[in-house]
Formats: structure tokens, C-alpha cells, sequence
């Protein structure tokens, strides 16, 4: 049994498998269907550990994000009922870093997020925080934040116009407008819209395609991606050069060409 799914037998909102749907690839699904998969501070916890658990387990080399089924949700949103009495030291102290978004964002692995449903508030920032997104059509997304007097807090004020760019990142924020999955795909928040019927069969193809692929040259690749919105032109290049060449030094690098000269699929080991 690999350590994610050891980890299952202790988690209580949150479900694990590895597998299930594709070789080296994981799904972690939040399971909260009373709440439409709310985050509160027990789903963020648990989410915390499982994400971790994947990125050390050498059974997984691509993670599925996705909320349970049978709640019509990817994830509703924060658990608002946790700020209500919430003075603003705790809250300061509940928003301290790494919190769910950031350990999402900055896994080592390549994270899918498979909406099945409506990411809204926090669910929309932890579907930013994914490197894919993937929309079942009748998917709403949206940060309605505002409609409660408050912002975004989990990142939407900053992923979310990177992804989407300032103006519509300030028509959704500033409205608390919902856009469904069709438009989220058009302004460049969702990559992929499917139908839910086709939606797993479009998520595990990507998941199994990239697992396929050298786990270094993945982390880096993702590394080297992610470093062009948060570092100046020059500095990005020098960046992904320097990345490059360590490629040099891998095992997966003489496999991969190897296995091009001679016409046959590489195997990869990740070393």
C-alpha cells in the first residue's frame, strides 16, 4: 500500500486513491456533501497532510484535486459559520502561511484540478492554486467574497489575475459575479470544459500523459512555468537555463534520449 493511501484510514472529510483511474496518478477528493464541501479548518488540515503524503510517495507522480460526489460541488467556498464570532487576531493567526493554497501551489507534482461542480470563494482560489484546471459544464465559478463585505483571502486578488488578467479579475472580484464553466474556459480561468459524462476521461488522459514522464524534468518544468509570472524576463531565462542544464546530471535525461534514438518508449525513474 502506498503512503497515501495509508493516510486514508485517518482522515475523516477528505478521500485518497491511487490508481484507481491511472497508473501513478492520484486523487484526493474533499467529502463534506453537507456542506457542498465547505472548506473549514478540519478539510484544510486534512487536505494539507494528503497533498504532502503525495508529494512523498513515490507510488504518485501527478495529483487529482476534485470534490466528492453527490454534493454538486467542487468545494461551495469557505465555511463562513467560522467567521462569524472570528475576532481579527484569529483570523491573522488562521491566515498564516502555508495554508492549503500555498502547499497546493507549490507542489512538487503536477496538481489537476477536476471540477466537478461549483469553486467558488475559496474553492475557486484552491482551483487557481491547481497547475490545470479542468470544468465539468453547469460548473459556476466565481469569488463572491464581497457580497459578505470582505475580499478574497486564499489568493483570488493575486492568482486570479495572472490567470485571467486585471480587468477580469476586477469585473468578478468587485461584483461577486458567478461565470459558468463555458465563460470561466473563454477568459482563461478554466483550461478544459467538458461535458461530466466525458469529465474523467479528459482529466485521467492529461493525469496519465504527464505520470508517464520524467518526475524531475516535471518539477522543473512546472518550477521554470511558474517563475515567468513571478520574476522579470531576464531573470526567468537565466532561471529555466539554470534548470535545464541540471537536467544534465539526471538518469531521466540519458533515458530520454536514449530511448528517442532508439525508436521504443523511455522508462523513467525519476533519478
Amino acid at each position: 500500500m502506498s503512503d497515501l493511501a495509508a493516510l486514508e484510514t485517518e482522515l475523516e472529510l477528505v478521500s485518497v486513491s491511487v490508481g484507481e483511474h491511472a497508473e501513478k496518478v492520484a486523487t484526493i477528493a474533499i467529502e463534506r456533501p453537507d456542506a457542498r464541501n465547505a472548506l473549514n479548518g478540519q478539510v484544510r488540515t486534512e487536505l494539507k497532510e494528503a497533498v504532502a503524503a503525495a508529494e512523498d510517495d513515490d507510488d504518485v507522480r501527478v495529483l487529482v484535486l476534485t470534490g466528492g460526489e453527490g454534493s454538486g460541488a467542487f468545494v461551495a467556498g469557505a465555511d463562513v459559520t467560522e467567521f462569524k464570532d472570528r475576532s481579527l487576531v484569529e483570523q491573522r493567526e488562521a491566515s498564516q502561511r502555508p495554508r492549503v493554497y500555498e502547499t497546493v501551489d507549490d507542489a512538487s507534482i503536477p496538481v489537476i484540478a477536476r471540477i466537478n461542480g461549483h469553486a467558488l470563494g475559496g474553492g475557486c482560489e484552491l482551483a487557481q492554486a491547481c497547475d490545470v484546471r479542468i470544468a465539468a459544464e453547469g460548473s459556476k465559478l466565481g469569488q463572491p467574497e464581497i457580497n459578505l463585505g470582505l475580499i478574497p483571502g486564499g489568493g483570488g486578488t493575486q492568482r486570479l489575475a495572472r490567470l485571467v488578467g486585471e480587468g477580469q479579475a476586477m469585473r468578478l472580484i468587485l461584483s461577486g459575479e458567478l461565470i459558468d464553466a463555458q465563460e470561466a474556459h473563454e477568459i482563461g480561468l478554466v483550461d478544459e470544459v467538458y461535458d461530466a459524462t466525458d469529465l474523467d476521461e479528459a482529466v485521467y488522459d492529461l493525469a496519465e500523459s504527464m505520470a508517464e514522464k520524467s518526475p524531475i524534468a516535471l518539477e522543473f518544468a512546472m518550477n521554470a512555468v511558474k517563475a515567468g509570472s513571478r520574476m522579470g524576463l531576464e531573470e526567468g531565462l537565466d532561471y529555466e537555463a539554470e534548470l535545464f542544464v541540471q537536467l544534465f546530471a539526471t538518469t531521466d535525461k540519458d533515458e530520454g534520449i536514449e530511448a528517442f534514438l532508439e525508436k521504443r518508449e523511455p522508462e523513467f525513474t525519476g533519478e
